[in-house]
C-alpha cells in the first residue's frame, strides 16, 4: 500500500490518502554508473566501520545515508524507519502526543510552518517563520529533521524547552508541556448575520465537521445568513481527499485540483461532488503565509471557479504531492515527492503560492521591517526552502513589497484581516464584485 499526502514534512498533521503500490512497477536501474556508485558507497562504509575513531552503529549510519539521499532531492522527501512510520500512521488518525507544531527544515534549521490551534505550541506564542535552533539546550542545527521530531515527541505531561530564533529578537527559550493533540480541525460561530468557519488542518474528520458546522449555522441563522468567511490562515494542509471534500461543500461539481507526475500520462483529476451546501452565498476565504498545500488547493479551486473572494496574504506555495511507500515489515517507508498539483485554471502554485484577490496584512510593518522587507518576507515561502522544486511553468512568487492594506498606526483590534473580511461582506463593494464575477 502506498500512501499519498500533500502537507509539508510535519510534526503535526500528515495528510494521507491511500492507493495501491505495485512493487513490480518500480523502474529498473541496471546502469553501470549506478553499480559503480554503489561499489563506492560500500567501500566508504567499510572504511568507516574499520577506521573511524570510534565504533559506529551500522544501522544508524545506513539510515542516515538513505535519508541524506532523499532529503537532497527536495525538502519533503525522507526516510521513515519502522518507528517513525508507525508514528506517522497514528498522526494521520487525528489524535497523537506532541506539541502541535508543523515544521520543515531550512538550511539546517527547523522552520516553523504553523502552530496548530489550541495546542502547546500556539499557547506558547510560537509563530510561523520562527526557527528552532536547540531542544532542551542541545543544538539541533544540521541534525536530520526526523531526529528532531523524535526529541520533540514524548509522554504527555512532560516538559520540553525549545530555543527560538525570531527576526529582530534575541534568541529565547520557550518551555512547553507535551499533551495529546486532538485535532478538532473545524470551529465556527456567527458574526451577526455572517457565518465564520475556521479550518485549522485537513484530517480524516474535516469534511464531516465542516458539513456539521454549515448545518448548525444554517439552523441558527436561517434566512438571515448573508455571507460566510472560511478561515484557512496558518492551515498547513493535510489530506488531499479532504481538500476535495471541503471544496465540494461550496462547488456544484467541476474540477478541484489535478496532479501530474513524471510521465506525461501520469495525470489524475479530482472533481467536486454535486450538491453545493450554500448556493449563491457570498464567501470570503482568508489565507496567509502559513496556508499551505491542501489549504491552497481549496483557496485556489474556489478562486478559479469565482466562487469566493480570497483575502489576506500570499500563501506558502507548496504545490507538490508526496507518496509514502512502505518497504516491507521492519523496514519502514520512504516519503517521496511523486507529483505536482495544479488549480482548475492549470496553474502550478509550487513556490509561487496563491495570491489573494484583496491583499490585507494582519499587522502593520514597522519602519525597520519595511527597510528589511525582502529578507523578512522571503522566509515565509516554499520557494525559499533548500532544494525546493522549481515551478515547472516558470511562475514566480510575488516580490517582497509593502502590503496594499495594513492596520492603521493606532489600530487596537485583535484581528484586522477578519475585520476587513466582515466589512467587505457587509459593503456594497462585495455586491459589485460578485456581479462582475458573474
Amino acid at each position: 500500500m502506498r500512501l499519498r499526502f500533500i502537507g509539508p514534512a510535519l510534526a503535526g498533521v500528515l495528510g494521507l490518502s491511500a492507493f495501491v503500490w505495485n512493487a513490480d512497477s518500480a523502474p529498473e536501474t541496471n546502469h553501470a554508473d549506478t553499480y559503480a556508485q554503489l561499489d563506492l558507497f560500500a567501500e566508504i562504509l567499510a572504511r568507516v566501520q574499520t577506521e573511524y575513531v570510534e565504533g559506529v552503529d551500522e544501522a544508524e549510519v545506513m539510515e542516515a545515508s538513505i535519508d541524506g539521499m532523499l532529503t537532497s532531492l527536495d525538502p519533503h522527501s525522507s526516510y521513515l524507519n519502522p518507528e517513525e512510520y508507525r508514528s506517522m500512521q497514528v498522526q494521520a488518525s487525528g489524535e497523537y502526543g506532541g506539541l502541535g507544531i508543523e515544521i520543515t527544515q531550512q538550511d539546517g534549521f527547523i522552520l516553523v510552518v504553523s502552530p496548530m490551534d489550541d495546542t502547546p505550541a500556539s499557547r506558547a506564542g510560537i509563530q510561523p517563520g520562527d526557527y528552532i535552533s536547540a531542544i532542551n539546550g542541545e543544538p539541533i542545527v544540521g541534525q536530520p529533521m526526523n531526529d528532531s521530531l523524535k526529541e520533540m515527541r514524548g509522554a504527555p505531561g512532560t516538559d520540553i524547552s525549545l530555543t527560538i530564533l525570531r527576526e529582530d529578537k534575541e534568541p529565547f527559550d520557550v518551555t512547553l508541556t507535551r499533551e495529546i493533540i486532538k485535532q478538532n480541525s473545524v470551529t465556527y460561530h456567527a458574526e451577526d448575520t455572517i457565518g465564520y468557519i475556521r479550518i485549522s488542518s485537513f484530517n480524516e474528520r474535516t469534511t464531516d465537521s465542516l458539513n456539521d458546522a454549515i448545518t448548525s449555522l444554517k439552523r441558527d441563522l436561517g434566512s438571515k445568513m448573508t455571507g460566510l468567511i472560511l478561515d484557512l490562515r496558518n492551515n498547513p494542509g493535510g489530506l488531499l481527499n479532504q481538500a476535495v471534500g471541503v471544496s465540494s461543500a461550496f462547488l456544484d461539481g467541476g474540477e478541484v485540483v489535478s496532479t501530474r507526475g513524471r510521465q506525461a500520462n501520469d495525470v489524475q483529476r479530482y472533481n467536486a461532488r454535486p450538491g453545493e451546501r450554500l448556493p449563491d452565498m457570498p464567501i470570503v476565504i482568508l489565507i496567509n503565509g502559513g496556508s499551505a498545500s491542501a489549504a491552497e488547493i481549496v483557496a485556489g479551486a474556489l478562486q478559479d471557479h469565482k466562487r469566493a473572494t480570497v483575502m489576506g496574504e500570499t500563501s506558502f506555495g507548496k504545490g507538490s504531492v508526496q507518496s509514502v511507500i512502505p518497504l516491507g515489515p521492519q523496514r519502514g517507508a520512504i516519503r517521496l515527492t511523486t507529483s505536482r498539483y495544479y488549480t482548475p485554471s492549470n496553474a502550478s502554485i509550487q513556490g509561487a503560492g496563491i495570491d489573494p484577490d484583496i491583499e490585507v496584512a494582519q499587522s502593520r510593518l514597522t519602519d525597520e521591517e519595511m527597510e528589511h522587507i525582502e529578507t523578512r518576507q522571503k522566509r515565509y515561502s516554499e520557494a525559499n526552502l533548500r532544494n525546493a522544486l522549481e515551478n515547472d511553468q516558470g511562475r514566480e512568487r510575488r516580490p517582497p513589497h509593502i502590503p496594499a492594506d495594513q492596520p492603521p498606526a493606532d489600530y487596537e483590534g485583535e484581528d484586522y484581516q477578519l475585520e476587513r473580511a466582515l466589512s467587505y461582506l457587509r459593503s456594497t463593494d462585495f455586491a459589485t464584485e460578485l456581479a462582475h464575477k458573474g
